[in-house]
C-alpha cells in the first residue's frame, strides 16, 4: 500500500500500529483450542508436515551445541520434534508474542524436556537475542502473522550463526487445478464455522484464512529470503502448495 500507516489484517486495512495487537488478540483467544482446531483444519495433516520439516532440517543425533530457536512456536508441535531427533545435548528456546500460547506450550511440555527446552517472551521482529546465537531456526505458521516480513527475516539472519539454517512452514499458494478451488470453497465456509463450534470465536478464524491469502507466494517469499541475505534458497510444496517449507542457510 502506498501508505505506509497502514498495513493489513485479514482482508482489512488497519493502522500499522494496530495489527500487531489484533494478531495477538487473536491468539489469545484460541491457545486453549489451537491444537484441535489445527487437527480439524487441515485433517491431522499439520502433523506430517512438520514431520516432513523436522526431515529436511535433519538434526543430528551426534553433532554437538545443536541449539534451535523456534520463533511464534506456541504449543511447541516444531521444538519437540526436533528435540526428539537431535542429540542429547541440543537445546531448543520457543519464543512467541503470545503469553496465551507460551502458556499453552508449558503445560503441554511440562517436565519432558527439562533444562533442554526454554520458554520466552518475544518479538520476532526485535528477537531478544545476542547476534549469532542458534545453530537452527524455525517458524511454523507463523511468519505470516508478523507485521513486517521483512523486519523478521532480518532478525532470523542475524541470531543465526555462520552455517545456521532458516527453516519456514507456511501455508502458500495452492499449485494444483482443482484443488485451489476447493481448498478456497473449504476454508472461506468450513474453517470460520469450525472455529465457533470448537473455540468459540469464527472471526479469529475468518482472520487466519483471509492471512494465508494475503502471504507471498512461494516465488515471492523466497526472493525475500534472498534479500534478506539467505543462500542456498530452495522451497518444497506440500499438498499441492496448501503449504509450503523454504530453506536457506546463512553462510
Amino acid at each position: 500500500m502506498s501508505d505506509s500507516t497502514k498495513n493489513t489484517f485479514g482482508f482489512q486495512s488497519v493502522a500499522e500500529g494496530a495489527r500487531q495487537g489484533l494478531v495477538n488478540s487473536v491468539f489469545s483467544r484460541v491457545a486453549d483450542r489451537y491444537d484441535v482446531m489445527n487437527d480439524l483444519m487441515s485433517g491431522g495433516l499439520h502433523r506430517l508436515w512438520k514431520d516432513a520439516a523436522i526431515n529436511w532440517l535433519g538434526p543430528s543425533r551426534t553433532a554437538h551445541g545443536q541449539r534451535l530457536l523456534d520463533v511464534a512456536g506456541g504449543t511447541g508441535d516444531m521444538s519437540k520434534r526436533w528435540l526428539n531427533a537431535a542429540a542429547p545435548d541440543a537445546r531448543a528456546v520457543i519464543c512467541d508474542i503470545s503469553p496465551e500460547m507460551l502458556e499453552a506450550g508449558r503445560r503441554r511440555l511440562a517436565g519432558r524436556y527439562g533444562d533442554r527446552l526454554e520458554f520466552l517472551e518475544g518479538n520476532a521482529e526485535a528477537l531478544p537475542f545476542p547476534d549469532k546465537s542458534f545453530t537452527t531456526y524455525t517458524i511454523a505458521f507463523g511468519i505470516r502473522n508478523v507485521t513486517h516480513i521483512d523486519r523478521a527475516l532480518a532478525e532470523a539472519y542475524r541470531v543465526l550463526k555462520p552455517g545456521g539454517r532458516f527453516l519456514c512452514l507456511e501455508f502458500s499458494e495452492v499449485q494444483t487445478p482443482v484443488l485451489d478451488k476447493l481448498y478456497d470453497a473449504f476454508s472461506f465456509n468450513v474453517i470460520p464455522r469450525l472455529g465457533q463450534v470448537v473455540a468459540g470465536d469464527a472471526e479469529a478464524y475468518r482472520y487466519l484464512v483471509e492471512s494465508i491469502r494475503r502471504f507471498p507466494n512461494q516465488q515471492t517469499f523466497g526472493g525475500m529470503m534472498r534479500a534478506a541475505g539467505f543462500a542456498r534458497v530452495q522451497w518444497r510444496d506440500l499438498t499441492g502448495g496448501v503449504a509450503a517449507m523454504h530453506s536457506g542457510w546463512r553462510l
